[in-house]
């Protein structure tokens, strides 16, 4: 194998991980997960994403990357009053209902009548939260945030990938410098996986596992396929969607979250300086797997040297690391202007925190920003919908 490819596989695992690890850690918090149950939950979704990413490279002989759902996790960190358990269940639906949208074509398309500003205002109010953290915790800690967004506000414009890794590396440099942060303990120990038995209530399932499922397909597996075909491949779309969402019922079973197609870190892998022979870039995704499988194994490490770090450090960090995707949606969902406010409709509820007959808010953002796009428009919201990407994307797969 060419070091080129072990070089992009190397960068790419880092950037995916260093970004938003803190993230998955914050969204295991969220649903009170023990810290065996976190170390599970990173060992799983590595795990998955690398034999996931290493099957599909190898049976479609084309580089098809995987990711753990940074908006899901997101999604996650934002909810409240929700067990492991029941987590676990939300988990394993999004992961089915996205197995079952790669061999259901009315599905795939039922998702595609979706207007992409009401997935965007949704998506953009799940993250806005986190990303409002940010202000706070300069004043709160200037010492260490002020540095840390300086060092990513003057990387970004070089070099968006590696913004967010110099921001993490200055915020935890200065963290143990001052003696802001604890003693870093547990790091040395070795992950075990932890299943759990999940628990199907529906209230979860409507206000997490449906959420999940509709910002991981929209958010994360769309512009994966989308970066694969501008890099001239034909990805498989079924199967892919497919077994993505089986990996990712299998990851719920150890408290994981879902795994999905990757976009920033696949274009990474993509490139002819990766391998100048297109139809062998593939094997990237074996080393790219490789990597994967050993930062799963270092989790514990690196949970014990965040959990070192004061929280308003660490809240700092997530509202960093969300500044792009959240720029990204907040683009999309005010980009048509007969959606605009059905859009921004989705983001405030969303982004207020509603919780309604134990359902959660993401729900609740997408209902009314569909209620509210029905009225204005005096007719099918259908009319307005421009997830004919998706709707071509299944009948693309199919045609192969």
């Amino acid at each position: 194998m060419r070091a080129s490819m072990i070089s992009a596989a190397l960068v790419a695992a880092f950037v995916g991980y260093g970004s938003t690890i803190a993230l998955v850690l914050a969204a295991a918090q969220a649903v009170g997960a023990s810290a065996a149950q976190t170390a599970s939950w990173v060992l799983a979704v590595c795990v998955a994403k690398a034999l996931g990413t290493m099957a599909l490279s190898t049976w479609s002989r084309t580089p098809m990357i995987l990711a753990w759902s940074t908006p899901g996790a997101a999604l996650i960190a934002a909810t409240s009053g929700i067990a492991m358990d029941e987590a676990a269940g939300a988990f394993i639906l999004a992961g089915g209902l996205i197995a079952l949208t790669g061999l259901i074509r009315p599905l795939g398309r039922l998702i595609g009548l979706i207007p992409d500003g009401i997935a965007a205002g949704m998506l953009a109010g799940v993250l806005l939260p986190f990303v409002l953290r940010l202000a706070p915790a300069a004043a709160s800690d200037p010492a260490t945030v002020v540095p840390m967004a300086l060092a990513f506000l003057l990387l970004r414009p070089v070099n968006p990938s590696y913004a967010v890794l110099a921001g993490l590396g200055v915020a935890i440099a200065l963290a143990f410098a001052t003696g802001a942060a604890g003693p870093v303990g547990g790091a040395f120990a070795v992950p075990q996986p932890v299943f759990i038995r999940p628990a199907f209530e529906p209230a979860v399932l409507i206000g997490l596992g449906l959420p999940l499922y509709l910002v991981t397909m929209a958010s994360q597996n769309l512009p994966g396929f989308a970066t694969l075909r501008a890099a001239g491949y034909s990805p498989p779309v079924g199967p892919a969607l497919t077994a993505t969402g089986a990996i990712s019922a299998l990851a719920g079973l150890a408290c994981g979250h879902t795994v999905n197609m990757a976009a920033i870190t696949a274009a990474i892998c993509l490139g002819d300086d990766v391998h100048p022979d297109r139809t062998r870039r593939w094997q990237v995704g074996l080393a790219y797997g490789v990597v994967w499988i050993a930062l799963g194994l270092s989790g514990p490490m690196v949970i014990a040297l965040l959990a070192a770090l004061p929280p308003g450090l660490v809240a700092a960090i997530v509202g960093i690391a969300l500044l792009g995707p959240v720029t990204g949606a907040l683009g999309t969902a005010l980009a048509r202007p007969e959606a605009r406010f059905a859009a921004v409709v989705t983001l405030a509820v969303t982004a207020s925190g509603l919780v309604a007959f134990g359902i959660g808010a993401a729900f609740w953002g997408l209902v009314a920003g569909l209620a509210t796009l029905a009225l204005e428009t005096r007719g099918p919201v259908v009319r307005l919908a421009s997830g004919a990407r998706l709707r071509r994307a299944f009948l693309l797969s199919r045609r192969r």
